[in-house]
């Protein structure tokens, strides 16, 4: 019998206290244990009676959501768009923090005159995504770098880009600590992302 893929919701790779103060404790509760596992289940709940999707990785499903049944394409989207998008998100932090480097800095450098000009950017994306959403840097097919907003759980990966950096919008993301004071959330989380993972990302 083929493997089946169980989307199970994964561990936190730091304490749940290990981002203060930037983003507190009990939001990463809320975030990660509430709305992170919420997705995961009805992921699984959207794809029960689809053995063949099973079996495929949660990448595969995204990349060419036309081809899913109709019937679960919006459940499958929306659900399989939060699982993914919040793996991403999640592993994109880091209490070490860090800063870009090697081949991921110079095409920094290349798109966006520097860091801090993508840093401006991409907050600005993720601050302008009017209601939930996120803020994204990508790799384009050209090996480029773009940002954009895309709303609720869409993601970059049904639209040909390689997702590079979240940064989550939805109020659940922030609100317990910084209530209608978005723009200091995405000031702040620069202190606390992890700039290895996303080189890694741009590498693969």
């Amino acid at each position: 019998m083929d493997e089946i893929n169980k989307f199970e919701l994964p561990s936190l790779p730091y304490d749940y206290d290990a981002l203060e103060p930037f983003i507190d404790e009990e939001t990463l509760h809320y975030h990660h244990d509430k709305h992170h596992k919420t997705y995961a289940e009805k992921l699984s709940v959207a794809l029960e009676n689809y053995h063949e999707l099973q079996q495929k990785k949660i990448e595969e499903l995204l990349k060419n959501p036309e081809d899913l049944p109709l019937e679960i394409r919006k459940p499958v989207i929306n659900n399989g768009g939060g699982y993914y998008n919040h793996n991403l998100y999640f592993e994109s932090l880091s209490p070490t923090g860090g800063e870009p480097k090697g081949e991921l800095l110079n095409q920094i450098n290349a798109d966006f005159g520097n860091l801090d000009t993508l840093k401006k950017d991409l907050a600005e994306a993720a601050a302008n995504q009017f209601g939930s959403g996120y803020g994204w840097l990508v790799k384009d097919s050209s090996g480029h770098l773009k940002i954009y907003s895309l709303a609720n759980q869409d993601s970059p990966i049904s639209v040909g880009d390689t997702p590079l950096l979240p940064l989550d919008v939805w109020e659940h993301a922030y609100y317990l600590k910084y209530k209608n004071a978005r723009a200091e959330y995405l000031s702040n989380i620069w202190n606390i992302i992890d700039w290895q993972r996303v080189y890694e990302r741009f590498m693969a």
